[in-house]
């Protein structure tokens, strides 16, 4: 079984191609990029898009621009091609990255896109509850680092791969592959466009 999986919620977009278990390429790059790299993923497996047999995306929660790009462009692949879709939690995919660190996605605005007892919510970065010791990992982390090193976080360097959202997780994660018309982003709050209106 081939899948392709990406996603676009942050400021770096991951993409990568798995065949049963075994990741056959991976990729980083901005956003704008990642059908180019699904493209470059596939000639360099030696394979065509008609090979696929799912999809993956990142839902979020992150940039409102780049959930959106990312799940246009998996619904598009997956309408165009007849693939089901599976749309995972950018979150988990970043803790599914570093066991039993703590995920946080700069949200803008002065907050984070974290895990709060389980559950996707959005805070200020200082009101974050964390044990002392606890990984934090992601953009957001490395943005308020000097935050949360303050209230006992310990946050991996900046060029550190427990940042990116690797799609190789989300292609472990996903479980529920469905119409690609039924697969909804990861919000957490209104975009700034409507919260102006």
């Amino acid at each position: 079984m081939l899948t392709l999986a990406f996603d676009t919620a942050t400021g770096a977009a991951t993409s990568a191609l798995v065949r049963d278990g075994e990741v056959l390429g991976e990729r980083s790059s901005r956003a704008v990029r990642v059908l180019a790299d699904a493209e470059e993923l596939l000639e360099q497996a030696g394979a065509e898009p008609r090979e696929l047999s799912r999809l993956v995306v990142g839902t979020g929660p992150g940039s409102f621009t780049g959930v959106r790009m990312g799940l246009a462009a998996a619904r598009g692949l997956a309408f165009a091609l007849d693939l089901p879709l599976a749309g995972v939690s950018t979150l988990a995919a970043l803790a599914a990255g570093a066991p039993g660190a703590l995920p946080v996605v700069d949200a803008g605005r002065h907050e984070v896109f974290t895990l709060v007892d389980g559950a996707p919510a959005v805070t200020a970065p200082g009101e974050l509850r964390v044990e002392p010791g606890t990984t934090c990992v992601g953009d957001g982390a490395v943005r308020y680092r000097f935050l949360l090193e303050a209230l006992g976080a310990e946050v991996p360097p900046r060029e550190s791969e427990l940042h990116l959202p690797r799609a190789r997780f989300h292609v472990e994660l996903a479980r529920a592959f469905v119409d690609p018309e039924t697969v909804e982003p990861l919000y957490l709050r209104l975009p700034d466009a409507e919260r102006a209106q």
